[in-house]
């Protein structure tokens, strides 16, 4: 209902993360990542004071939560609860490992202890920060239980954008608002920028544009990153899924395809080409056969996918080998 409308605020974004991902390519993700991401930590701890003040502090929200019994980890009840508690879990535990932008970065970064470093102190201050619009979301349901609690179950999304634009003051939803673009940017440039460099690298350079000049590589990876950005636009602009839905669906693709061969690639000294190429196939098509087939049952279309997957795996590395090249046979990322 405002002066843009969503439609008009996708294109408008798709246009300016563009513009600064293909001209600036990775030195321009990596430094504004920096920037938004500090962006987005000062204004969500900004919020979480002003919130926690109204709400009586953290304490209260925590005795209030574990007297409710939301800060049970686990769930109660027979394996019809289990298999999807397990399956949403494996999601998205190994589902963002083989995630391009991880390794975006660490093929990025100067050497390898900065790669290792990088990684594990990220992965520690995203599990810290991760509790701050927790507690805020549910904060929202102790100062207005009836709205906010409604709002939960009809469009949990709009519980933070809500809580700030009733309950705080208007600097406080400069910097929410300012934290929420910084965060969908940061994410938009970095998961644009890989696969436009790795569909460049691994496909066109090794299948179809074998001797391009380094001026023609800038130039074609310009060109992918457009054309993947209409498209990601595209079906922006045509699904009515939430952020989370499709985070939640992308991971899926990775769990069922990727991360068997990843880590079988790594850590299994006899897994090979036939076996990588088995366990995607076998992971993908169950997958995407359940999602159809049996879309409703309690069993997880992506945890059948991912044993497929492992089923492949172990199969193709151990039967014959059909394939030329047997052994680690890695492309470039």
């Amino acid at each position: 209902g405002g002066a843009v409308t969503q439609q008009t605020g996708m294109i408008i974004g798709t246009a300016i993360v563009l513009a600064y991902t293909m001209f600036g390519g990775m030195w321009s993700v990596a430094l504004l990542d920096f920037v938004q991401m500090t962006v987005i930590m000062a204004g969500m701890l900004l919020i979480a004071v002003l919130i926690g003040g109204e709400v009586g502090g953290v304490g209260h929200v925590v005795d209030h939560a574990q007297a409710s019994g939301k800060l049970q980890l686990f769930p109660s009840g027979g394996i019809e609860v289990w298999i999807p508690f397990i399956g949403a879990a494996l999601t998205m535990m190994l589902g963002s490992i083989p995630q391009q932008d991880v390794f975006q970065r660490m093929t990025s970064a100067k050497n390898e202890k900065t790669a290792v470093r990088g990684s594990v102190l990220g992965g520690v201050l995203y599990f810290a920060f991760a509790f701050v619009p927790m507690f805020l979301a549910y904060s929202a349901t102790l100062i207005d239980p009836k709205v906010f609690g409604e709002m939960v179950e009809s469009d949990s999304q709009m519980v933070l954008p809500n809580l700030i634009l009733n309950h705080t003051p208007l600097v406080a939803q400069v910097f929410f608002f300012g934290a929420l673009l910084s965060a969908i940017m940061s994410t938009a440039s970095a998961t644009l920028l890989a696969p436009s460099v790795m569909f460049t690298e691994n496909i066109l350079k090794h299948f179809a544009l074998k001797h391009m000049s380094d001026k023609q590589m800038l130039r074609t990876m310009r060109i992918i990153v457009v054309t993947f950005g209409c498209i990601v636009l595209a079906f922006a602009l045509d699904s009515d899924a939430s952020i989370f839905k499709m985070v939640e669906n992308a991971y899926k693709i990775t769990l069922v395809g990727a991360f068997v061969p990843l880590a079988f690639g790594l850590y299994w000294k006899r897994a090979n080409n036939q076996g990588a190429l088995l366990s995607i196939a076998l992971g993908l098509t169950s997958w995407i056969l359940m999602e159809i087939l049996q879309p409703d049952t309690y069993w997880p279309p992506q945890l059948v996918g991912l044993l497929m997957s492992l089923t492949g795996m172990l199969a193709g590395s151990l039967l014959p080998n059909m394939l030329r090249r047997s052994h680690h046979s890695r492309p470039q990322v």
